[in-house]
């Protein structure tokens, strides 16, 4: 399975971002991968003032991008995007995944909320805007399994070896990585998740400068079964693609049965 990358730099002007990723997409379709993935939030990244209403699952967004991904014959990660939530005063942060014919296969509603509280360089309460998921997901996508995941579930582990329980071979990661955490963390987190799950791990981030004054790491990468970064996408907005080898992945399960030498008593 060949996947895509899609690395973009979200704005206030949702607009401009949805044809953005329509244009990454384009690109992505062709060269010829058969899955393209987008960052998270990837229609709205700005002040939460003007941030767009939470929408259902079927909504405008959902539609645009299973749009998207039957004209161009193309499975889609849609990233990230606010989706209606329990009550008024929260939303889901919600990443749905569609097939090449447009119908949507999966929804995951982030569980690890990012509430941060560092003085004089981070403040930052997602909770307070953001409900928490409680669903575990993996989905069929032309016989890979995917394991879904968002940004700030990166830190924790225990999400991922429930992934692989469930089959997944493959882990998805659209986030929007902060630069001060993401040049020490972001690569280290990643090649951890692919080596203790043995999956491979497919993660696109924001990239550059967002206002009200955050920054966006980027890097958007994939990491084998092995913890090898397999391609890297460079600090601009663009389509970095890679192929997945699952003969790779059951060898390396079978050498190395690390796995399945876990003891759960």
């Amino acid at each position: 399975m060949r996947v895509a990358l899609c690395q973009l730099n979200s704005t206030e002007d949702r607009n401009a971002n949805l044809k953005q990723a329509r244009q990454l997409l384009e690109r992505a379709a062709e060269a010829g991968a058969d899955l393209a993935v987008l960052p998270e939030y990837v229609d709205y990244l700005g002040p939460t003032a003007s941030e767009p209403a939470p929408e259902p699952i079927d909504g405008a967004f959902a539609q645009y991008f299973a749009a998207a991904a039957r004209e161009l014959r193309i499975g889609v990660l849609a990233g990230s995007f606010r989706e209606t939530g329990p009550d008024p005063e929260h939303s889901y942060n919600t990443s749905p995944l569609f097939d090449r014919d447009g119908r949507l296969v999966a929804a995951y509603r982030k569980i690890h909320l990012y509430d941060v509280e560092i003085p004089g360089r981070v403040s930052f309460q997602e909770s307070q805007r953001i409900a928490p998921g409680d669903q575990v997901v993996t989905a069929d996508f032309e016989g890979v399994r995917l394991g879904l995941s968002i940004c700030y579930d990166l830190r924790f582990p225990e999400l991922y070896r429930r992934l692989t329980a469930a089959g997944a071979q493959v882990l998805l990661v659209p986030a929007a990585f902060m630069l001060h955490t993401g040049r020490d963390h972001w690569e280290v987190l990643l090649r951890a998740r692919a080596i203790e799950n043995q999956c491979y791990v497919v993660a696109v981030g924001q990239i550059g400068d967002h206002k009200p004054g955050r920054t966006c790491y980027g890097r958007s990468m994939v990491i084998d079964p092995w913890g090898t970064v397999l391609a890297q996408a460079p600090d601009v907005i663009g389509v970095t693609v890679a192929e997945i080898d699952l003969d790779r992945l059951e060898r390396i399960r079978a050498e190395l049965p690390s796995f399945a030498n876990r003891r759960l008593d």
